[in-house]
């Protein structure tokens, strides 16, 4: 599959934050609400060698991984899902160390869960097979929150990443600000 230009990927971003993505323009505004109001520099799209979508690098903002992106709607997750660390960051200010594993991953079941990286449509492109759309929901999310804790530096193992993650589970997918429920 082809991948984004640099160009489009500006493009894409724009759109979404002006027009045509909710979930987009809603977290621009809960961030702007919360005293954290970002544009369009808190955004850069690099290539980038392993295979992510994109990041989120306090304090610069959002990376946007244009060689890994292939059609808006990876784009629009992954923005959702970085949109949430930031809101993470605005909201917990100094005291955010995401070097933290406990605090790492209660931001990235955060993530997992508010953006739509576990809706069953993403699942099902990514040939997961399920029976219980909510108990797999869950699943995901731990699943997903494990995976990007185990690249923290300060994480030891798979098992580590696991462990972190069940510790901090049940508080933070809780935790649904800024939204009133999972979207």
């Amino acid at each position: 599959p082809r991948v984004m230009t640099p160009e489009r990927c500006e493009r894409e971003l724009h759109d979404m934050a002006t027009r045509t993505s909710p979930i987009v323009r809603f977290m621009l505004q809960k961030l702007a609400e919360a005293g954290c109001a970002i544009d369009a520099r808190f955004f850069s799209v690099e290539t980038c060698d392993k295979s992510v979508v994109g990041g989120f690098r306090p304090p610069d903002g959002v990376v946007m991984c244009h060689n890994q992106i292939h059609d808006r709607t990876t784009m629009e997750n992954m923005l959702a899902h970085e949109l949430i660390h930031a809101y993470d960051q605005c909201r917990g200010g100094k005291k955010m160390n995401w070097l933290d594993v406990r605090q790492h991953a209660c931001s990235e079941v955060r993530a997992a869960n508010l953006s739509g990286d576990c809706h069953w449509m993403n699942e099902l492109m990514r040939g997961r097979v399920f029976f219980d759309l909510k108990k797999h929901h869950q699943k995901c999310v731990r699943r997903r929150a494990e995976l990007s804790v185990a690249m923290n530096p300060n994480c030891t193992s798979d098992a580590h990443a696991k462990q972190v993650v069940d510790e901090v589970f049940e508080r933070c997918f809780k935790d649904t600000a800024p939204y009133d429920d999972i979207p």
